[in-house]
């Protein structure tokens, strides 16, 4: 019998403080469901006790829906903030499912770490849209409340920062922005100083037979990877086999299509900032469009870009 496959909730902040928000919600079975049905002839419930219902006590709908604060009269910044606290939750999707894919490459169950792909691909995706509402903001609009901001930038984000060491874009720089905050920053340098979910993927490769370079395999994790050209060999000896059953180059193929989503995102984000502020610095200290520009220009599993220089010629 084929052993359960790995389901980790990752923690990225103090679970204390997370349980405390908990409600309990009665468990309902197969018949409890059908003589709910009976009682209520089909219609939805109405009649609760307390002051709340399961749906809102599941969900804490009560407190998402309290935090959209607007420090200003202009019109626009409602939307700023519901598409800002939207990404948030997204990107906690996709770090829960990239973390999972990591260790289930670990666990050597690629096919159970393959099946993650493709939500994460979706949520990507998913993302990316967030932009084309924001980009319905025009300059005068933002301008009505962009000085409420102060130095709040999105680069200061802790669930964003976990999604880009998981998939391996690591900077103890960027981290230092949480040093401050005892509830986070203890598992953000925790994913820092971990190895990645490429990492993973490089090592898995290794224990197939594909010749990994120690130093690949060995290496101060928190440090920027950088390219390797004998990686790039054992990823060319992967794609020597380009087949649906050969589920190294699968993975592979899985893996570049996340990274193409996330450049996406982050060109999308390049470009609705450009048109909103132009070349004006931005709130947290960064050069705005230059910095983005600059953070475009990045690539995830850079020798799976590199070989398809190579790849049939």
């Amino acid at each position: 019998m084929r052993k359960p496959r790995l389901r980790v909730i990752p923690t990225v902040r103090d679970p204390a403080l997370e349980l405390s928000l908990v409600r309990a919600v009665d468990i309902s079975t197969n018949d409890s469901r059908d003589e709910a049905v009976k009682a209520t002839a089909g219609q939805p419930m109405i009649d609760f006790t307390g002051e709340s219902n399961p749906f809102i006590d599941y969900h804490r709908n009560d407190l998402l829906l309290s935090t959209q604060h607007m420090r200003s009269e202009g019109h626009d910044e409602m939307v700023f903030i519901l598409m800002t606290q939207c990404k948030e939750l997204i990107f906690k999707a996709i770090h829960y499912e990239a973390f999972n894919m990591q260790l289930r490459l670990r666990d050597d169950d690629l096919a159970g770490a393959l099946a993650l792909a493709p939500r994460i691909k979706r949520l990507f995706e998913y993302l990316t849209k967030t932009w084309d509402v924001l980009s319905t903001i025009t300059t005068s609009g933002f301008n009505e409340f962009r000085d409420c901001l102060g130095v709040s930038s999105g680069q200061q984000s802790y669930m964003y920062r976990h999604v880009e060491f998981v998939l391996g874009n690591k900077s103890r720089r960027l981290a230092q922005a949480h040093e401050n905050n005892p509830d986070v920053y203890p598992y953000l340098l925790q994913s820092l100083e971990s190895p990645s979910l490429y990492d993973e993927a490089l090592a898995l490769l290794h224990r197939r037979g594909f010749a990994m370079p120690d130093r690949a395999l060995k290496r101060d994790w928190s440090e920027t990877y950088q390219s390797d050209p004998e990686v790039e060999k054992a990823w060319l000896a992967v794609y020597a086999e380009p087949w649906p059953e050969n589920q190294p180059y699968q993975l592979g193929e899985a893996l570049i299509e996340i990274a193409d989503l996330f450049s996406q995102f982050r060109f999308k984000h390049f470009t609705s900032v450009e048109r909103i502020l132009g070349f004006k610095p931005g709130t947290g200290g960064s050069a705005g469009v230059g910095w983005l520009k600059h953070v475009v220009e990045h690539r995830f599993f850079p020798e799976l870009w590199a070989i398809r220089t190579v790849l049939g010629a």
